[in-house]
């Protein structure tokens, strides 16, 4: 049967068969569990999670395909309950019609609670396999009933390699891809397409479909400079604001500090301002990075990083983000203390605990004589009437709660001598209590 080709060219290439299909080796290749599976016409339920256009539909469809099952596809972004029903209302007759039936939920981490559970019941008494799509961490954003009742395959995106396979398949087939055009591209060009299209296929393919409707008629070569029309207004990298891809990046990026590796640090920076992240909520999490994990090992990172935030309010984009370049490589290569960071833990955990203790009467304020009359601030020890200003074997906490030593200065940076004057007052403190 001829193509229909009106239809884009991502749809009129979309693999028939499981020879056909590019990548996921590591789930599509003979003797894995879902190869064959799918080769044999067994059904499951399952969820296919993954970046965009890496094959997620594609899989689902061969998998109704294999297993001769009618494919019912409900998208979440266009659909509501009421589709969901009429699908699962089909999936009754064929049922009764002894035909097996897929519900295919595109987008399924867009569905809330109340429009998973539309179909969840039908999914248990077997009238549908259920098959989901998303792109997002089905362990947050897909009940756990039918997380619980589906197998979860993780689909990776595709690589340099599977591109081009892409590329040779649209530029060979001439029954449903371009091979009627007799189009070239020099691998410089291959390249190009490839890197833009940033591991999905589906952007691969239109690109690509782009091109052949640039050239003029007869014009067979695709040239570096049709490329760079084709590909001049840039590509956006895998990153979403809302979504799980974002908070791996911050994790890639903050972790990659932590582990003093200022490269590693920059490239993430690099990859979350390509991917159009504010650069604000950069500044904020590196001014958290400078608390949490520097601190007083070295205290000026944390301005340093105030300063830079200051700059890209200041200058915008893209002056501003060289400050927060500046930033990220003195946080990476400062030295590395998270005493703060765990001390202010543990003594927020103390404050839950131990409840409204009152604050001893030698530390309150006694601004009234009323005050004074109850003893507020009698016996109080003005430190600075001291040698080093420090009174030796004073208790600052409340009744009740013994004396606690949360902040414990690491051995670098700053620390060194935060800690040598610490041990100095403790021996201090103990000769005190010895008296």
């Amino acid at each position: 049967m001829s193509a229909d080709f009106s239809q884009p060219l991502a749809d009129r290439l979309r693999p028939r068969t499981l020879d056909e299909y590019i990548g996921q080796l590591h789930l599509i290749e003979p003797g894995r569990p879902l190869y064959e599976s799918i080769r044999r016409g067994r059904l499951h339920s399952m969820i296919f999670w993954g970046p965009p256009g890496t094959g997620k539909t594609t899989l689902a469809r061969l998998v109704a395909r294999h297993a001769d099952a009618e494919f019912l596809p409900v998208s979440a972004v266009l659909s509501g309950v009421k589709e969901i029903r009429e699908a699962l209302a089909r999936a009754v007759q064929f049922k009764a019609a002894g035909r097996r039936a897929i519900l295919f939920v595109d987008e399924v981490h867009r569905f809330n609670k109340s429009q998973q559970d539309a179909f969840l019941a039908h999914v248990e008494d077997g009238t549908v396999s259920f098959i989901g799509a998303t792109t997002e961490n089905p362990s947050f954003e897909v009940n756990s009933a039918l997380l619980s009742r589906a197998r979860v395959y993780v689909l990776k995106a595709l690589t340099e390699a599977d591109l081009l396979g892409v590329i040779d398949r649209a530029l060979s087939d001439a029954e449903r891809g371009l091979g009627g055009r007799g189009l070239n591209m020099s691998d410089p060009v291959r390249m190009a397409y490839v890197r833009a299209a940033d591991g999905d296929a589906r952007r691969l393919l239109n690109l690509l479909e782009i091109t052949a409707d640039l050239l003029d008629a007869g014009q067979t070569v695709v040239s570096e400079e049709v490329a760079r029309q084709v590909l001049a207004s840039g590509t956006t990298r895998r990153f979403d604001k809302q979504g799980e891809e974002f908070y791996n990046q911050i994790s890639a990026l903050h972790k990659s500090v932590r582990g003093s590796s200022p490269d590693a640090a920059l490239y993430w920076l690099c990859r979350m301002l390509d991917g159009g992240c504010d650069p604000l909520y950069l500044a904020r999490r590196l001014v958290r990075i400078a608390s949490e994990d520097i601190g007083n090992a070295d205290p000026k990172a944390l301005e340093l990083c105030l300063n830079a935030w200051n700059a890209q309010e200041r200058l915008g984009s893209p002056e501003g983000e060289l400050a927060l370049a500046q930033a990220v490589v003195y946080l990476a290569v400062a030295p590395k203390s998270n005493a703060v960071y765990e001390a202010y833990k543990a003594a927020r955990a103390d404050a839950a605990r131990s409840g409204s203790l009152p604050v001893p009467l030698h530390l309150r304020n006694a601004p009234t004589g009323l005050m004074k009359g109850l003893d507020y601030g009698k016996g109080y020890r003005y430190a600075h009437d001291y040698p080093d200003a420090y009174v030796p074997g004073e208790n600052y906490f409340p009744e009740g709660l013994e004396r606690r030593e949360y902040y414990r200065p690491v051995n670098r940076g700053m620390e060194i001598k935060i800690a040598e004057k610490l041990e100095r007052l403790k021996a201090l403190d103990k000769e005190a209590d010895e008296r």
